[in-house]
């Protein structure tokens, strides 16, 4: 039998998710959690609204609304979804996500690729994402990247970058980002102090770079899941003076 998840969290990379796994595992812990997972080949892009559908015809499955989380791509893809469907989204959770929410670790590497080779580019784009010096661990994290150019969901190429213009979002908001991420940077971070509603929150990882969900797992478990609970209270508060 489907049980209806608390949390759902979005995953637009294949080849990426394992970073995502120590903290999946943390909020398991207290939450229920289903990984919602897309994937596409070279020769088959699709629109992120093509994305928005599929996640619709999921959520349609769940009996409540639910906590969106995602990372970079899958955050964007949570920001899309809330703005259209806010009736089925609890709150939403953005991790490595900017203001100028589409940018991410592909637009640094096609911003890069006219003067410089594709192998050259992984690499040194496999360091400043994860700060490995080891050659073993930085050529594994080079072919990772290489899948995920190929096969997930990203609105951007050589000849086209999207930008999505920004309003508040109609869910209950949570940002979270690393001041050491230079995909999103601190200032496109804090961008959305300008959008953001009472309740809503903005959080900075001292450090971790751009998949500091990975490096501190717990720690941004516990920002999460403090989030989640003021809501929690937020609306038990509600319903008694209701009464």
């Amino acid at each position: 039998m489907f049980q209806s998840p608390d949390v759902v969290w979005l995953n637009t990379s294949p080849s990426l998710q394992c970073f995502s796994q120590p903290l999946l595992s943390y909020l398991s812990h207290h939450m229920t959690i289903a990984s919602w997972d897309y994937s596409q080949t070279e020769d088959e892009a699709s629109p992120l609204s093509f994305a928005v559908m599929l996640l619709h015809d999921y959520l349609q499955s769940c009996t409540q609304p639910v906590h969106l989380i995602g990372h970079s791509t899958g955050g964007l893809l949570g920001l899309f979804y809330a703005d259209r469907y806010p009736e089925k989204v609890k709150s939403l959770t953005l991790l490595a996500v900017g203001v100028d929410a589409a940018v991410n670790w592909h637009v640094h590497y096609y911003a890069h690729l006219p003067f410089s080779s594709r192998q050259q580019i992984l690499r040194s784009m496999a360091y400043n994402l994860f700060g490995y010096h080891a050659e073993f661990t930085n050529k594994r994290l080079t072919q990772i990247l290489r899948q995920d150019l190929n096969s997930s969901l990203s609105p951007h190429s050589l000849f086209q970058r999207l930008c999505v213009p920004r309003s508040s979002v109609p869910v209950p908001l949570m940002v979270c980002g690393s001041l050491d991420d230079i995909v999103v940077e601190i200032d496109d971070l804090c961008g959305w102090q300008l959008y953001l509603k009472e309740g809503d929150r903005l959080w900075k990882c001292p450090e971790g770079k751009h998949f500091f969900h990975f490096f501190q797992p717990q720690l941004v478990a516990e920002q999460v899941l403090h989030f989640w609970k003021s809501l929690h209270l937020s609306n038990s508060v509600s319903s008694s003076l209701k009464i």
